[in-house]
Parts: C-alpha cells; structure tokens; sequence
C-alpha cells in the first residue's frame, strides 16, 4: 500500500511542477508590448519561403 502513495505525490509533483512551467510562459508571453509581437510576427513572415506566405 505505501507504493500507491508515493505513486499519488509523484504524480501531485508532476501536476505541480507541469503548473510552474506553463506560469512561467505565460508571465513571459504576456511581457511583450504589442509593438514587440507585430515585430516578430513580420520577421517570422519574412523568414518564410515565398511559396508558404499566404
């Protein structure tokens, strides 16, 4: 019985740990003004071969 519970805190862990990741991108996603994102946006278009531009 005691390897189901050290079963169930790893798997807490991981969801914890999966949380923290997906916090920290989001805080990093939102730090860009809209200027930043146009910018990349138009390099990343621009970097594309001319037959995948839409």
């Amino acid at each position: 019985m005691r390897w189901w519970k050290m079963l169930g805190l790893a798997g807490i862990m991981g969801v914890a740990a999966t949380g923290v990741v997906i916090a920290r991108a989001e805080r990093r996603r939102r730090a860009y003004t809209p200027e930043e994102i146009r910018v990349r946006l138009r390099e990343r278009v621009n970097a594309q071969p001319e037959g995948r531009r839409s």
